[in-house]
């Protein structure tokens, strides 16, 4: 039995429906699944113990001594990187002297937010779904979103100050590595090749039935708007998801190579 631990959100539950319901050869194998937040699975990640688990692309960057990335799995693409708003209209030269809140530590947005502005250091570490919130009753000046907040925060009242995935795609002309499924290393060649083969049947199939995984999706939407969830899985879920590809592998390089001329990693 495999231990295995994934986010509710929208676009894992939708590539791991086939996998974790057993609608695929999984060629022997059994996991045993759990769903946290991304960064409870930063965490677990950097703790161990886990066999598969989604995780950041910053925290992946981290952890690749002990960790390989599957090819498949990954939510990278254009278009869909963090933001940066808030309820009043600033700029980033105010950022200094805001509070903004970030979904997490080890979040590719934390990442992102730190190339942007560096010296920033009013920074509160909170579960993404409260961001907006915490923004709307004054907690926070400023905040980071992630996930389907993007299609939310207008609707709030809330105004971009930056998006971060834009900035990224100027800086470099490449999609932004955002999440993706990493697995011990010492489970083993043969096993890790044998995970990245159900990854990628789980993922294709998911493609070819969308139907038939959304019951399970919708099971951990905590009441998601539909017309939501369906711009969730179509934004985080596309030819990257499948195979990293040439230019998937690229941009993880190059993520890899500004964290570390930024002294992030």
């Amino acid at each position: 039995m495999l231990s295995l631990a994934i986010s509710p959100c929208p676009n894992d539950t939708f590539i791991f429906d086939a996998l974790i319901h057993q609608r695929i050869n999984l060629e022997g194998l059994k996991f045993d699944y759990k769903l946290y937040d991304v960064e409870t699975l930063n965490k677990m990640a950097m703790e161990g113990g886990i066999d598969m688990i989604k995780v950041s692309f910053f925290t992946y960057l981290m952890l690749q001594e002990n960790f390989v990335l599957l090819d498949s799995g990954s939510a990278m693409g254009f278009g869909n990187g963090p933001v940066l708003i808030s309820k009043d209209k600033y700029s980033l030269e105010d950022l200094p002297n805001l509070s903004v809140a970030i979904p997490g530590e080890f979040t590719t947005a934390h990442m992102l937010f730190r190339i942007v502005s560096p010296g920033e250091k009013k920074k509160v570490f909170m579960v993404f779904s409260e961001i907006e919130r915490a923004i709307l009753d004054g907690t926070v000046d400023a905040g980071v979103i992630i996930h389907e907040n993007r299609f939310t925060y207008k609707k709030l009242g809330l105004k971009k100050i930056l998006d971060l995935g834009e900035y990224w795609e100027q800086l470099t002309g490449l999609p932004i590595p955002l999440g993706c499924i990493i697995v011990r290393k010492g489970l083993g060649y043969n096993m890790i090749n044998k995970l990245n083969r159900i990854m990628a049947r789980s993922v294709e199939y998911a493609f070819k039935h969308p139907d038939v995984a959304m019951p399970f999706v919708r099971k951990y939407a905590q009441g998601m708007d539909e017309v939501v969830m369906q711009k969730h899985i179509r934004l985080y879920v596309n030819e990257n998801t499948l195979s990293l590809g040439t230019g998937g592998k690229v941009a993880i390089t190059r993520l890899q190579q500004v964290a570390m001329e930024k002294g992030l990693i």
